[in-house]
């Protein structure tokens, strides 16, 4: 069942990181109109999104091959949209232009990398700890 899980979460992963890795390089890099489209982006946050999906791929390997550092890649990837959370509250309260469906869309990510962490490390982490102290 938990290699169910692992693959189920890389999946999901791996869907979600191409995702984020084609919007947040489209906006980046002007691709194919979207920047446009995306109106009032902050660039801190699509940045973040950028590394985040990148991270999310990483990670997706991680649940398939039950890597240790999983979890700590996920977590390094909430960290960062949690920074780029409060540099987002940061540049609104000086004042700058942002689109409000920026704010819901940072809550869903970071939420789902929290989540994401979560389940590597109930999956993956502790799994291999208990299993390490069992053989010593």
């Amino acid at each position: 069942m938990k290699k169910f899980i692992q693959y189920l979460m890389a999946i999901i992963l791996v869907a979600f990181g191409l995702l984020t890795l084609f919007l947040s390089s489209s906006v980046i890099f002007d691709l194919f109109g979207i920047r446009e489209k995306e109106g009032n982006y902050v660039l801190l946050v699509v940045w973040a999104n950028f590394f985040s999906s990148l991270l999310y791929l990483f990670s997706a390997y991680g649940f398939i091959k039950t890597k240790k550092w999983t979890a700590k890649l996920l977590g390094i990837s909430a960290i960062v949209l949690i920074i780029a959370f409060a540099g987002l509250f940061i540049h609104i309260n000086s004042g700058g232009i942002y689109e409000t469906k920026t704010i819901g869309a940072m809550i869903f990510r970071m939420s789902l990398s929290i989540a994401f962490t979560a389940i590597a490390y109930f999956t993956i982490t502790r799994r291999l700890k208990n299993k390490n102290n069992q053989s010593c």
